[in-house]
C-alpha cells in the first residue's frame, strides 16, 4: 500500500517560524543549568510572553490571546 503525501513549502512554516523565534528570543539569550530550568524558561516564554503579549502580523498585529478574544466577541455579536 502506497500513501501519497504531497509536501508543500508552507506545511511547516508556522512551526518553523515559532521555533526560530523561540531560539532567537529565549534560548540563545539564556544559559540553563538544568533541563528543568530550560523547560520552565520555555514554558514561561510561551505562556507569559508569546501568547498574551507578542504581536503577530498575521493576526492584525494582535497577540494570539487578543485575536482570540476579538474573534469570540465577533462570533457572539453575530449570534
Amino acid at each position: 500500500m502506497h500513501v501519497n503525501m504531497h509536501c508543500r513549502a508552507t506545511d511547516n512554516a508556522v512551526a518553523e517560524s515559532f521555533f526560530n523565534l523561540l531560539k532567537r528570543e529565549r534560548i540563545r539569550r539564556r544559559a540553563y543549568k538544568t533541563r528543568e530550568q530550560a523547560r520552565q524558561g520555555i514554558f514561561d516564554y510561551i505562556e507569559m510572553f508569546y501568547n498574551p503579549k507578542r504581536k503577530h502580523a498575521r493576526n492584525g498585529m494582535l497577540s494570539p490571546i487578543d485575536f482570540e478574544n476579538r474573534q469570540r466577541n465577533v462570533n457572539q455579536e453575530g449570534v
